[in-house]
């Protein structure tokens, strides 16, 4: 079972359009601004979505969810490719949004309790450290034949392999054993549709009430959710690149190296699970320094300490994901990780909409930088917000 959940969360990332969409649609004319306002809908997308899907995957099959978040998602690359316009390219991300928002706290919930229910919930670092990696890596795959790719057949080629990842996975998805008694989740004396909704309904209510009421995953869902909306970075390195002058089939091999370092720092999050969380704390006040400095040298080095950077932000998601998901204590796992998605995604519009009214006036490197001071602040809040490891998280949920 293990090979399989890392393999679906691997193909979900081989898409080798990611390195290049960016280009794709400053190359049909669209601006900064308008770029920048695709990732607003893209995020406004998640925002509506996020917690109704947690709920929805708390009450129904989680398998059969990942399935269709990953057919949806091949959809959206397929909307690019074939209108590439800015509508078109509004639909994939409107797509793009729904996907994520049925795949990001199912994909941990269905996780974290397959191995529960076979009594290995404390594999649940490693596995989900080892899954990201393995996304990390077939990203990085990705980067590495975009170039090749789009000589040979352009952003259609790219977008048409993308696709058939997507396929692939639902594939391998649907595979996966499913443990969770789905039908029997809630007693209902309501018949078949009404009964269902009436689950959906206790889901909701069971995963947001758990947030409202639980210090310890109250904090460590607002820390979650901030750690999640600085990946914003990304989507912007692209541009930063070819404002050093870096040409479109280099650009690809630059953000293969913040690839490659997530994929090290996820590794790591197995092993680092039980530091210190002043060490977390630590190591996002090195991230904030690393990636500014980078961004302001000018120079396609500055993708180095970037990198680094990026790989240590990405060690730092991983273990508050890990440590959120021993706080949770009731049914409702993927609503409950859903609410840290839907914050993120709040985290992730302030910092698009922030580009957007920067990039009239700032040049990409000095926006980037300027993204880094949040990244400073949230440092300080990491000592207070990151639950403790499984052995202790227990005792400190019931005292909330």
């Amino acid at each position: 079972m293990s090979a399989r959940i890392v393999a679906v969360n691997a193909l979900h990332d081989f898409i080798p359009l990611y390195p290049l969409y960016q280009l794709l649609f400053k190359d049909h004319g669209l601006s900064p601004a308008q770029i920048s306002l695709l990732f607003v809908i893209w995020s406004a997308t998640g925002f509506v979505l996020e917690v109704p899907s947690g709920a929805w995957a708390d009450s129904y099959s989680r398998r059969k969810l990942l399935v269709l978040g990953a057919l949806i998602s091949g959809l959206g690359y397929a909307a690019w490719i074939t209108l590439p316009s800015f509508a078109g390219f509004a639909l994939g991300f409107v797509l793009w949004g729904a996907s994520s928002a049925l795949i990001s706290g199912t994909y941990e919930a269905f996780v974290y309790d397959e191995l529960a229910a076979r009594g290995r919930a404390e594999h649940y670092p490693t596995l989900l450290g080892r899954a990201r990696s393995a996304a990390f890596v077939t990203n990085l795959a990705a980067t590495v034949v975009a170039a090749p790719l789009f000589e040979l057949g352009g952003y259609t080629l790219a977008g048409v392999v993308s696709v058939l990842s997507c396929v692939v996975e639902a594939f391998v998805a649907w595979t996966l054993p499913e443990s969770r008694p789905v039908e029997n989740a809630r007693e209902s004396a309501e018949p078949g549709a009404k009964a269902a909704f009436a689950n959906y309904l206790h889901m909701l209510r069971t995963g947001v009430s758990e947030v409202l009421t639980s210090r310890v995953v109250r904090r460590a869902v607002l820390l979650v959710a901030l750690l999640g909306g600085f990946l914003a970075f990304d989507e912007y390195f692209p541009l930063l690149a070819r404002e050093t002058g870096a040409a479109t089939g280099v650009i690809p091999l630059l953000i293969a190296g913040t690839v490659a370092a997530q994929a090290i720092g996820g590794a790591l999050a197995g092993p680092a699970y039980r530091l210190p969380a002043a060490t977390f704390a630590g190591g996002l006040a090195v991230t904030a320094v690393l990636i500014a400095s980078g961004a302001l040298s000018g120079s396609a080095w500055g993708f180095l300490p970037i990198a680094v950077g990026y790989g240590v932000l990405q060690l730092v998601i991983v273990v508050s994901e890990s440590r959120l998901q021993d706080a949770i204590t009731g049914p409702a796992r993927a609503t409950v990780t859903s609410v840290s998605g839907l914050f993120a995604e709040v985290s992730a519009i302030a910092v698009y909409a922030g580009f957007a009214v920067g990039s009239v006036w700032f040049t990409m490197s000095i926006l980037v930088a300027a993204l880094t001071i949040p990244v400073l602040l949230t440092a300080f809040v990491v000592p207070a917000a990151l639950p403790a490891p499984r052995s202790s998280a227990a005792a400190e949920a019931s005292e909330s």
